[in-house]
């Protein structure tokens, strides 16, 4: 196979010019040249985000996952404080497990996969719990929902609360106002939307909010964000030996992203997965999601009864295509598909030709008795001392 065509929500088909770039010239990290680079990635970062008043951020840059930067932010932020991590699906979940092991104060409001957050809920938790540190997820990956920065950074600010956003999978598709919605730290990776490959991520965050983790015990030695931050901030550099490579490509993404411009990238990802959409529902699919709360990038979709999605897959597979399988709860009864990274409107044409022939050969068998996710009453329930699960009404 000459090329994989990745409608995936990560890793993604990147630019040539960003395939070139990862192999530039070699240089030394503690050199100038490195220090240029670093710099220059972190204007194009608060560019991206569109930050107004740029002298009031700053970004670090991490070698490791978006996972890493998440870390980075749970380990450092909130202290001997309490946290309120909200959650709808896998990466909220992952939020959750993450600030578990640094905060013992760590509380969780819980909704189901798929749902969106019950923003009376939450406010009447802030009500009655005081907490210092709000976490979420902006665009859950698991189904495919965006969830509303502008109703939780409204809290987050009326309540007095550092609001810490997992912006992964929605930087560079998305709009994320982090001054207008109260959003302290937010992080993102190199792959996904921004188009370059997986392996760095980073943290923006207002310099304030970053002074003031110098008062904070050390949680990790390695994903200490005030250490990122004193390091870009005294010496335009980061603290440990960086993916210099990896620097180059990152930066390369970015620049395509502003030459284009950040709104007209935001509008052809939208165009693209209206594409998609169109045309995966003229097949007679099924989206988990309804139009108005789903992301830019990503779509889950309900697999027919006549075939599984491992079948499904394994068949797109043979033609150079590839696409996620359900997670969690949607395991076996939906497949995602992705429209980020470079992908043409000819590989979509192409990838709905081949997905209209695969489901036209009703020759395998799936399980009947997948049972339905929606219609439900939905109640908060105590979990455990300090977690809240928002589940099904078993009246």
């Amino acid at each position: 196979m000459d090329k994989y065509l990745l409608f995936t929500p990560g890793p993604v088909n990147v630019a040539e010019n960003v395939r070139s770039a990862i192999g530039k010239k070699d240089i030394c990290h503690r050199e100038v040249e490195f220090e240029k680079l670093l710099l220059s990635i972190e204007g194009k970062v608060l560019s991206l985000f569109e930050i107004r008043q740029k002298s009031r951020y700053r970004a670090v840059v991490v070698s490791g996952s978006g996972t890493a930067a998440n870390e980075a932010m749970l380990s450092s932020v909130v202290g001997d404080k309490n946290i309120l991590v909200l959650s709808n699906g896998e990466f909220g979940e992952r939020l959750h497990a993450t600030s578990k092991i640094h905060n013992s104060n760590t509380f969780l409001l819980e909704f189901p996969w798929g749902e969106s957050m019950d923003m009376e809920a939450i406010d009447t938790f802030l009500q009655q719990q005081p907490i210092d540190v709000i976490a979420m997820a902006h665009h859950e990956t698991s189904s495919g929902i965006l969830n509303s920065l502008a109703d939780v950074g409204a809290l987050s600010k009326a309540n007095g609360a550092v609001l810490v956003v997992d912006c992964v999978s929605s930087a560079g598709a998305e709009t994320i106002d982090m001054e207008k919605n109260n959003i302290a730290f937010c992080s993102s990776s190199s792959s996904k939307a921004i188009g370059s490959y997986a392996g760095l991520s980073f943290v923006i965050g207002k310099r304030t909010e970053f002074e003031k983790l110098k008062s904070n015990p050390a949680k990790s030695a390695y994903l200490n964000l005030h250490k990122f931050y004193d390091s870009i901030n005294r010496h335009s550099q980061t603290p440990n030996t960086p993916a210099v490579p990896l620097f180059y490509a990152l930066e390369q993404a970015l620049e395509n992203i502003l030459d284009e411009g950040v709104s007209y990238r935001h509008a052809k990802i939208r165009r693209k997965a209206e594409l998609l959409r169109q045309g995966m529902s003229k097949l007679g699919l099924e989206f988990l999601l309804e139009s108005q709360v789903m992301c830019s990038m990503l779509t889950t979709v309900f697999v027919p009864p006549h075939i599984t999605v491992a079948s499904l897959r394994q068949k797109l597979r043979e033609h150079g295509i590839i696409i996620y399988e359900g997670k969690g709860r949607f395991s076996g009864k939906a497949f995602q598909v992705g429209n980020i990274g470079e992908l043409t409107d000819i590989d979509i044409q192409f990838f709905l030709t081949i997905l209209q022939d695969i489901l036209s050969q009703k020759t395998s068998t799936a399980p009947s008795n997948v049972t339905p996710i929606f219609g439900r009453t939905l109640c908060p329930v105590v979990h455990n001392d300090n977690e809240v699960l928002v589940t099904e009404d078993s009246r």
